[in-house]
């Protein structure tokens, strides 16, 4: 049924015990610190002020260090968020789009009472010339509370692929209100074909298997996001988490030049108990491989998107109602392949 095959076997009971299953790998940090959602751009927006003022920045590109500049300079009339006192405590915060997950978010520091504040500040990306220019570049102005619940003060978005490069000068922009298209639209990472299987413990007959196994067959992939003119060179990674060891770690080979790889790459972990389905999740994400970095595309979480696992809170077990709804088909149907199609996801 698949080209490819792997087996990795694990005992989850150790992980009951262990305060520190919210760790990563070195592998896992990469994947965990690219937090994000479908509105992550105006994540936390608590406020109903009016996007008003202008902001001054200029944007540079270092052939050299290959490093994208955004000069921060300063902000003019913003909107009072706290009337009362009279106060904002404004903040600027950058996205490249759409794949704001894959590059993160950069923000200036907070300047206190003012609304005409002054940054003087450098946000750096490192990023190669031709991915920049098919991205667009999202500049807002935030209120920053002390209990989190910022305010959208404005913002400017910048098709970079018409930027003039040789506009080193800072300019004024006036803030916009926010963008309907970025709020009202789909995060589109693609969308993974698969199916999965659980065989319990002896249903095979005596001692077969000894242990319980999970079977995941990751057939193919469709609409990846295209980083470069050439297209992308993907793979996919597979974790079950709380285990993020070497030992858990299985990927695909690379399919290059292809925005609608096939893989059809089967694994199998064994060293489950049927209980464990219920703490554990099956983590499948999808890179692009380049020479010096890796760079993440999306992926899926498959579970019961409880938010613990073995008793303990982590923020992992996020699984969408699409995901655990395929996760509990799967339990339900033990020794049957169930087939899905899910979207690709920020993580």
């Amino acid at each position: 049924e698949s080209d490819t095959a792997s087996e990795i076997s694990f005992q989850f009971n150790k992980h009951k015990k262990t305060p520190s299953i919210g760790s990563h790998s070195s592998d896992m940090a990469s994947v965990s610190s690219v937090s994000g959602s479908v509105l992550s751009v105006y994540s936390g927006d608590f406020g109903s002020v009016d996007a008003q003022g202008t902001v001054e920045f200029a944007l540079d590109y270092d052939e050299k260090n290959r490093e994208f500049q955004v000069h921060v300079s300063q902000c003019k009339d913003l909107a009072v968020v706290d009337e009362k006192k009279g106060r904002s405590d404004p903040y600027v915060k950058t996205y490249l789009l759409p794949d704001k997950a894959r590059m993160g978010k950069r923000k200036t520091s907070v300047k206190k009472r003012t609304v005409n504040p002054i940054y003087n500040e450098v946000l750096r990306y490192k990023i190669e010339k031709m991915v920049l220019l098919i991205q667009k570049l999202n500049l807002s102005v935030w209120h920053n509370d002390p209990l989190g619940r910022n305010s959208f003060l404005g913002e400017i978005e910048i098709d970079l692929a018409s930027w003039d490069w040789s506009n080193r000068k800072l300019n004024w922009y006036p803030l916009k209100p926010r963008s309907l298209s970025a709020v009202n639209g789909v995060d589109h990472r693609g969308v993974m074909s698969l199916s999965i299987k659980y065989v319990p413990p002896g249903s095979l007959g005596k001692w077969n298997p000894p242990s319980g196994e999970v079977h995941i067959w990751v057939k193919d992939v469709k609409d990846l996001l295209q980083l470069r003119p050439s297209g992308v060179d993907s793979f996919v990674k597979c974790y079950v988490l709380p285990d993020t060891s070497k030992k858990s770690y299985q990927k695909t080979r690379v399919i290059k030049r292809d925005t609608n790889p096939v893989f059809n790459h089967t694994i199998v972990y064994d060293g489950f108990h049927t209980e464990d389905l219920k703490d554990a999740c099956v983590e499948l994400t999808v890179w692009d491989h380049e020479k010096l970095t890796n760079h993440f595309l999306g992926g899926i979480r498959l579970g019961l998107g409880t938010g613990l696992s073995y008793g303990i809170s982590v923020d992992w077990m996020d699984s969408t109602q699409e995901e655990v709804a395929f996760w509990q088909e799967m339990m339900l149907a033990a020794n049957e392949w169930i087939e899905g199609l899910l979207p690709l996801r920020s993580l």
